[in-house]
């Protein structure tokens, strides 16, 4: 039986932004856990929030949504600024492509073939982990984001007189219930995805457009 070539290791993500990570990591885990840490957190973000968003607590979920709009904008626009979306589309292609080429060269053993895609695939790897490196990147900017506002949100809520509030599926929802999650969290979830995805599918839209009329203009 003809010996298999062996896989090359996939290059490792840059050490800079692993330690990134795991810093805001454990700092988002500290704050979760010590409720003095995301209190007072959350209080310094309110001298800034409380007078613009927080409605003297009367519209509870209008601040939610208020809030969800300003963290996901955000961090979707400076992922729009971090990633060049044809890049990555025609990064993707190539991988799958070549995926499909080694996967057929394989079920054939074609021996030869598959000799030369796995020397072509450390630069293949290379190409598939730059998107890696770029959301490594972006978890803790957008960590140091999310992390303040979700606190200042904590406190938010822990203040309100009335707690309770109507939703289609509830005249007297509660944003303390917990299912799993505090349900001012899943309402904040609901609320903020459509935005987020009509956003970032603007952005990305706007990206491709940009480029194609790029390339016109290049005469490509």
């Amino acid at each position: 039986m003809a010996e298999q070539p062996q896989l090359p290791m996939p290059p490792k993500t840059a050490g800079m932004s692993t330690f990134m990570t795991i810093f805001v990591f454990g700092l988002a885990m500290i704050i979760l856990i010590d409720g003095s840490t995301r209190a007072a957190l959350g209080s310094a973000l309110g001298y800034v929030f409380q007078p613009l968003i927080g409605f003297e607590y009367q519209w509870p979920v209008l601040t939610l949504v208020i809030c969800g709009m300003i963290m996901t904008g955000l961090t979707i626009v400076i992922r729009h600024f971090m990633t060049d979306y044809v890049e990555q589309a025609e990064g993707q292609k190539i991988v799958g492509a070549f995926n499909k080429e080694l996967r057929d060269a394989r079920k054939s053993n074609n021996m030869y073939k598959m000799k030369k895609l796995l020397e072509l695939q450390p630069k293949i790897l290379e190409k598939s982990m730059e998107q890696t490196k770029t959301q490594f990147k972006l978890m803790p900017i957008s960590m140091l984001i999310v992390i303040p506002i979700f606190a200042w949100l904590a406190v938010f809520v822990g203040a309100l007189a009335d707690p309770y509030y109507a939703v289609p599926w509830s005249s007297a929802a509660n944003f303390n219930d917990m299912y799993v999650f505090p349900e001012w969290i899943l309402t904040y979830t609901l609320v903020t995805i459509p935005f987020g995805q009509v956003l970032s599918r603007t952005l990305r839209w706007y990206s491709f457009r940009k480029r194609l009329a790029e390339l016109a203009a290049q005469g490509k």
